[in-house]
């Protein structure tokens, strides 16, 4: 693999300048018409196979749609001999639509999903594969409920668990008979995965890997079948390649014959779904695999200015597993970028609510983030200040699954006569306390205790045995270890919440759901203690923390999707999205990119800190915290190695600059500092004391004090660099 220079070409190449097809010079067919000379080029490839290197913002779509359209209604290609695949159906109908209304006779294309189209070929081949014509196709819901026949008693979470396992295996083109050895080392799996496989075809129907693996074998198995799928799809063509798993690159390879007009577009540079088992490594040997192949790189960029490009190329460039392109712009520099060092997350919402009520826009900024966690914080306090905004691709903070069960068992300490928290909790963890269980509990609280469900938990008068016994018996308890005047021996209400997720269990059993799902969700149980770590541990306090978090919940019912808001937003999910202003935060060490020693998860970080910048057309800001606060407490942090590969000349810096020396620990030695007891000082020295940072700083009085940061931080404020609360033009 080559590695492209770190630098920009603002305007295009001389070589393209005056190329026919530039914009501007429009080519006679309207499917050509507009093209610049590299879309031009790939549109009109000829048979030998294609690799289309489709940088962000370049027009891939069209690219698509056109060569579609050039093949219809140039070479001559009958539209049903046509294939094309992509990832979603609604990307699918998109494109059918553009290129019909390019060439109408172009009707018969097939345009479908990797999984729509397995689903087809196992339809009309349904007695060569072992099925009936009319299979239903199994979800995840349906692969958990029959592992739960095999696997008789076992926890649900433990089966979902298998059903993942079962899922990854098929992604990677692995059946039951083949050595999974190296795919996973625990010895039950095998044995597993050939129960639920012979169960499934006892029935006669498939899951969603079947629908990739199974014509895999149909192909390799039948070449009469091969044969004439071969001879009916002439021409294949692969959209957002680099995010193919292993099963669809090996079912790519059984549909293509020598004869095949075979291309795929895709970004290297923009795979960033290995979580789900896209393997860059099938875009990056294409060349390798497909002998003759032609790369076309489409490097014009048509939606960001040049300073934008410039930074994410020369950002991407520090990757070693790709094949090299630069992207460029004939359009206007822009501004520059903003690095803004501020000193913890709610300060960073502060600043980033700050910019954008300074300038307005709401609908096309975005507020991006590494994990669905930091998104709380942004939430509250663009609320507060009457900043309307949307949480895309997951429900808000307080209104996700954890969250809402450590609410419920906090409102149930607070009132024991909360049904409705009551029976969300009663079984969460499992207890073996069921929905008749939990009826018969309620009904005796109604009639016999005042409505009061720990009376009934405490006394159990209806006799319970066994694990129901025991439930009421452990819920009884809860209440008495976190209620009351206990409350208080907790420092704060974050702490509180620290302590009971681990009694109870709930951290421990969404850790094992996170390792089943590759989920964040104790990162959400984590920010939830965040959130509680101002308010004191009194049943005061408690009472104001639930309340709060209810307003907050009404204020959100009475929003909707449409409108003037701002979009809050992970990065993963911002793939194919543009706005004109992004703001990029969190660009911590350990948070972005998260610690790995492993390369190639340190690389696809970066090709999300890329996939991140590219989704600015006009502005884009970088923020970082000095400090954050994590399970409850401050923690130092560390800029992200990120920020050190951006050009110096492309950003200016808010509250410092990027060094790692300076932004980790803003209490080095010459800044000057304001304490609410001692007055202004200035640190004379920097050490360390009992693992955290401590100061020797001089005062206007003459007066000489140690101090720690981490815990006088509520009574301190650095003034050199006062300035980044303040709003920049952004």
């Amino acid at each position: 693999m080559n590695t492209e220079k770190k630098t920009l070409n603002v305007k295009p190449p001389q070589s393209l300048q005056h190329a026919s097809g530039a914009p501007g010079n429009p080519q006679s067919a309207p499917w050509l018409a507009g093209l610049n000379p590299a879309q031009a080029k790939a549109v009109t490839h000829g048979e030998e196979p294609l690799l289309i290197l489709a940088g962000a913002g370049s027009g891939k779509t069209r690219v698509i749609t056109s060569r579609i359209a050039w093949m219809v209604a140039e070479k001559g290609f009958d539209a049903a001999s046509i294939l094309a695949v992509t990832f979603t159906n609604k990307a699918a109908a998109e494109m059918k639509e553009r290129v019909v209304n390019l060439v109408p006779t172009a009707e018969r294309v097939m345009i479908r999903t990797f999984h729509s189209f397995g689903a087809w070929l196992l339809r009309r081949n349904a007695a060569a594969a072992g099925l009936s014509s009319d299979f239903t196709i199994y979800d995840n819901d349906d692969q958990i409920s029959l592992l739960a026949q095999i696997l008789e008693g076992k926890p649900r979470r433990e089966l979902r668990l298998w059903a993942s396992r079962i899922s990854r295996a098929k992604d990677e083109g692995l059946s039951p008979n083949d050595d999974l050895r190296d795919f996973l080392l625990d010895p039950a799996f095998p044995d597993i995965y050939h129960a639920y496989e012979q169960r499934l075809r006892s029935i006669g129907n498939v899951d969603f890997g079947d629908l990739i693996l199974l014509p895999i074998k149909l192909l390799q198995t039948r070449t009469e079948i091969r044969e004439r799928i071969r001879q009916r799809f002439r021409v294949i063509l692969v959209d957002e390649y680099q995010d193919t798993n292993i099963a669809q690159y090996r079912l790519l390879r059984e549909l293509s014959g020598p004869h095949t007009w075979l291309g795929v577009v895709g970004d290297d540079d923009q795979s960033i779904y290995r979580f789900r088992g896209a393997e860059v490594e099938n875009i990056l040997e294409f060349p390798n695999i497909f002998p003759g192949t032609k790369v076309v790189k489409l490097e014009q960029n048509y939606r960001s200015t040049a300073t934008i490009l410039n930074i994410a190329s020369t950002v991407v460039a520090n990757n070693s597993g790709r094949l090299g392109k630069t992207l460029w712009t004939a359009g206007d520099s822009g501004e520059k970028a903003l690095i803004a060092c501020l000193e913890d997350q709610e300060t960073e919402a502060e600043w980033c609510a700050d910019q954008i009520e300074a300038s307005g826009n709401f609908a096309q900024t975005a507020i991006l983030y590494r994990t669905n966690a930091q998104s709380r914080v942004f939430e509250t306090i663009f609320r507060r200040r009457n900043i309307p905004c949307r949480v895309i691709g997951t429900v808000s903070f307080y209104q996700r699954e954890e969250v809402k069960d450590v609410l419920a068992y906090l409102a149930w300490i607070s009132n024991p006569l909360d049904e409705v928290a009551f029976r969300r909790i009663a079984n969460k963890p499992l207890r073996g306390l069921g929905k008749a269980s939990q009826d018969k509990i309620i009904s005796e609280a109604l009639t016999s205790s005042g409505g009061n469900i720990l009376t009934v938990c405490s006394q159990n008068p209806l006799g319970m045995k066994g694990k129901a016994a025991k439930a009421l018996s452990v819920l009884s308890e809860i209440y008495q270890c976190f209620s009351g005047t206990r409350i208080e021996e907790f420092e704060h209400l974050g702490f509180l919440i620290q302590e009971l997720t681990v009694h109870t269990g709930l951290i421990e059993h969404y850790r094992e759901i996170d390792k089943i799902e590759n989920s964040r969700r104790t990162e959400n149980i984590q920010e939830l203690i965040n959130a509680a770590a101002s308010t004191p541990a009194t049943r005061e306090g408690l009472t104001e923390f639930l309340e709060l978090v209810e307003l907050d919940q009404s204020i959100l019912v009475e929003e909707n999707e449409e409108g003037d808001k701002v979009t809050l937003i992970t990065m993963h999910n911002t793939k194919g999205l543009e706005f004109d202003r992004v703001f990029i935060t969190g660009l911590e060490d350990g948070l972005f990119p998260r610690n790995s020693d492993d390369t190639a998860e340190l690389e696809e970080e970066r090709r999300l800190f890329y996939v991140a910048i590219t989704r600015a057309r006009r502005q884009v800001a970088f923020t970082l915290c000095r400090r954050r606060l994590l399970w409850g407490s401050y923690r130092e942090t560390t800029p992200s190695e990120f920020l050190e590969e951006i050009p110096p000349e492309a950003v200016q810096h808010i509250g410092g600059d990027n060094k790692k020396e300076n932004l980790a620990n803003p209490w080095h030695p010459g800044v000057s500092f304001y304490h609410e007891d001692y007055g202004v000082g200035i640190v004379q020295k920097r050490t360390r004391k009992e693992g955290s940072t401590a100061i020797i700083a001089v005062f206007e009085s003459g007066q000489r004090a140690i101090l720690i940061p981490e815990f006088s931080a509520h009574k301190m404020e650095i003034l050199s660099t006062k300035e980044y609360a303040r709003p920049t033009k952004f």
